[in-house]
């Protein structure tokens, strides 16, 4: 017997209603556009105000760092946080370019944009024709500090935090990884 994989394109359309979708789409904690200036989520109690990018670009956004840096145990509130950095009127341009580009990207694959590829290894496919952008280096870039630098998130990791002022890893931490 063998494993195939299947991609959105194989799986039946037929009796998909609009409510169906937006069932699926909540129970697998999707990420949705809600009104002007705002990207809320479906399965916690966090939004994010856009002021200069759309909310759409944002949501792209969103999505994008879970794909460049995917961690199945961080909620996207936190990817969010991460990527709210580049709501300035700086970056606005780069940005809004950079996901319409993502988005050409997408529909040449079949997609109606980014975020409708259902698929990660669609998402990272589209992301791979884009990598060497200095919009997606900039994201990229960004998101090492923009995400890792939450202290929330630290525990997820067995990071404790800086050592120097509890006298070192020596005396603190040195041993005691146990996920290697």
């Amino acid at each position: 017997m063998s494993v195939t994989e299947t991609s959105p394109s194989d799986l039946p359309v037929r009796g998909l209603t609009r409510r169906g979708l937006l069932a699926r789409a909540m129970a697998a904690g999707a990420v949705f556009v809600v009104g002007a200036g705002f990207v809320a989520s479906t399965d916690a109690a966090w939004a994010v105000e856009t002021t200069t990018l759309k909310p759409e670009t944002m949501a792209t956004l969103i999505q994008m760092a879970r794909d460049i840096y995917p961690h199945d145990r961080i909620a996207d509130r936190f990817y969010a946080i991460a990527v709210k950095g580049y709501d300035n009127a700086e970056q606005a341009a780069l940005i809004e370019e950079g996901v319409t580009a993502l988005n050409i990207v997408a529909k040449s694959k079949g997609f109606d944009s980014y975020l409708a590829a259902g698929w990660e290894k669609d998402r990272v496919e589209i992301l791979r024709t884009v990598e060497h952008s200095p919009f997606f280096q900039t994201i990229r870039a960004g998101l090492v500090t923009g995400l890792y630098n939450q202290k929330e998130i630290w525990p997820l990791f067995g990071y404790e935090g800086e050592s120097y002022s509890h006298g070192g890893y020596i005396d603190r931490g040195f041993n005691d990884i146990d996920w290697l």
